[in-house]
Formats: C-alpha cells, sequence, structure tokens
C-alpha cells in the first residue's frame, strides 16, 4: 500500500507554483512536480518513471522536503558539484592586478586575454572574476575640468540658455 505523503496547503500552494513556473531552475520545478505526485498518493517508483529519474533520487527528494520544507526543494546540497579550479590567492592577484597595475604593452586597462595570460588562466575566468565582483576596467570614473581661462563664463552660459 502507498502511504501518502502529508504537506500543508500553504506548501501545496507554492510546489504547485514551482512546477508551472517557466523561469525557475530546472530541478526546482521537477523536484516540485515529484512532491506533488507523492502527496496525490503515487508511489516514489511510479513517480520516478514518469520524471525519468530514480527511485532513489525521488525518495532522497521527499526526505528534503519532510525535512526543510518548501525550503528545501532545489537545494543542491552541501560538497556537490564542481569544485572550483582556481586558487583564492590567484583570484586575490587577478582583482589586486586590474585595480591597481596596467599591462606593460602600453594599454590603458587589462584586457581579459591580457589578465587571463599574465597569470595562466582563461580569458573567461578573469570575466568571471570580474563580474562577481563587479569590476570594469574599461570604463573610467574621472571628471575632467578644462584649463580654458574662460571656462566658467563659458560654463555659465550654458547652463543659462
Amino acid at each position: 500500500m502507498v502511504q501518502v505523503m502529508e504537506m500543508s496547503p500553504e506548501a501545496r500552494v507554492e510546489l504547485e507554483r514551482m512546477a508551472r513556473s517557466s523561469r525557475l531552475p530546472h530541478r526546482k520545478v521537477v523536484q516540485a512536480t515529484a512532491l506533488l505526485e507523492l502527496a496525490d498518493g503515487a508511489s516514489v517508483r511510479s513517480t520516478a518513471k514518469l520524471l525519468r529519474t530514480y527511485p532513489n533520487t525521488v525518495a532522497a527528494w521527499r526526505d528534503r522536503f519532510i525535512e526543510a520544507g518548501v525550503a528545501g526543494v532545489g537545494v543542491i546540497a552541501s560538497g556537490r558539484g564542481r569544485k572550483p579550479e582556481i586558487a583564492p590567492a590567484a583570484i586575490e592577484a587577478i582583482v589586486d592586478d586590474t585595480l591597481h597595475t596596467v599591462p606593460d604593452d602600453g594599454s590603458v586597462c587589462w584586457s581579459t586575454r591580457t589578465l587571463g595570460a599574465k597569470h595562466g588562466v582563461g580569458k573567461d575566468t578573469v570575466q568571471r572574476i570580474w563580474k562577481a565582483r563587479n569590476l570594469r576596467p574599461w570604463q573610467v570614473d574621472t571628471f575632467k575640468l578644462s584649463n580654458d581661462p574662460n571656462f566658467e563664463a563659458k560654463l555659465a552660459d550654458v547652463l543659462i540658455h
């Protein structure tokens, strides 16, 4: 006999919203769908077959939901996934060079390729580091003041008209 998984009405509403979503990550949509199937009385095996996954996987989703509720849906367990391949010291060196040095070739700022070549990493790695820290070395936030002796009069004329 299949045991029906219990869930609150609020959790059901949230899982239904997640299962219909086209914007959430796919893993959340699939897990929400599986949990709704289990709550409707489907077995772990039939749910796994419906979603083209393994019964152990569906059972793990169910157990995580029972333990953590809706907040546990789609969460990747710690220690899982791809490990970072670049050392934190190398990341800090790239950030330091981006902020405090210029290339030896006479360029005004670093490009992802030149900085990557200097540190022995790919251009995409440099781009990810810059994006994560909101660094844009090609943008300069400066204000240039004119050395024209009549600058104030001209500025006033522009602002008035």
